[in-house]
């Protein structure tokens, strides 16, 4: 069970990471700087989460990933192709912004179907909802973003 649990915390580290220089990468490219305010402070969140995680791994014996996923960079590089081609409008970035937070809640709500011990699913499930919050505050910007354009 504690391998499980090790698991499946460590591929939440590494969603963590993903968002985390997702995040980063994004603000890069964003213009308004309240906008890329907020993606940072999402950056920071994401970072914190991981901590969180880490230790959590560490207390059920285990060593916490320390790097984002392969997955995470080829996302952060077609982020990067796809602005040097298309532009680096707000739109375009917070539209890659929310394909990360749709892959985050995913990993998020597979482990929640996990057997896992209470005290591992409730931390889990705070961040959760810190994720569909993130989710949802995105899309709002995005919106914002393209009705600006208009």
């Amino acid at each position: 069970m504690n391998n499980d649990v090790i698991s499946t915390l460590n591929d939440l580290i590494e969603t963590c990471k993903d968002g985390e220089e997702g995040f980063k990468s994004c603000a890069e490219d964003i213009v308004d700087p309240q906008l890329k305010q907020t993606l940072l402070t999402y950056a920071a969140s994401c970072s914190t989460s991981a901590r969180e995680l880490s230790a959590l791994v560490i207390a059920h014996g285990g060593d916490p990933e320390t790097k984002s996923s392969l997955a995470g960079t080829l996302h952060r590089r077609w982020i990067d192709i796809k602005s040097a081609v298309m532009g680096k409008d707000d739109e375009a970035v917070l539209n890659e912004c929310e394909r990360g937070e749709d892959v985050a809640k995913k990993s998020y709500r597979n482990a929640l179907e996990k057997d896992l011990p209470l005290d591992v699913k409730a931390v889990i499930e705070r961040q959760y909802q810190g994720v569909l919050q993130n989710h949802d505050a995105i899309k709002v910007l995005r919106d914002r973003a393209r009705a600006a354009a208009l």
